[in-house]
């Protein structure tokens, strides 16, 4: 049995984020699962697809790093502006394309330029087994 299908109102989590966030997956894709919107890995847009994780701890964000140099090293976290200029990275061999590209399974994770790894908590489904 393969992974949940990850759709429109995914929780996802961010290693430096402090908060979890939402997938927003628009409807170009003309599939629907869970009755919300599919989610592939090109749904990875900053502020339309991944919404901000609270507040950001990464050292590689500029922000950050300077905020805490002003606070003689003391690390102060900023309001996180997730950074993914690149796709997802699918979890396994694909098994199904929506829109000509890979489906986004639940093992699927997506960088951001910030060192951050986020990753999906919750796909928005679930599956259940039916003895």
């Amino acid at each position: 049995m393969g992974c949940p299908q990850v759709c429109s109102g995914a929780t996802l989590q961010c290693s430096f984020g402090v908060a979890p966030s939402m997938l927003s997956v628009l409807p170009q894709n003309r599939t629907l699962t869970a009755g919300m919107p599919a989610a592939n890995i090109m749904d990875h847009i900053p502020l339309v697809n991944i919404l901000p994780f609270g507040m950001c701890q990464s050292l590689a964000n500029p922000m950050v790093a300077a905020a805490t140099a002003a606070a003689l090293g003391v690390l102060t976290p900023m309001p996180c502006i997730p950074a993914t200029a690149t796709p997802w990275i699918p979890g396994g061999p694909p098994t199904m394309l929506l829109g000509n590209m890979p489906s986004l399974d639940s093992n699927s994770t997506l960088m951001c330029n910030w060192a951050g790894v986020i990753k999906i908590a919750m796909p928005g489904q679930v599956q259940m087994l039916i003895p």
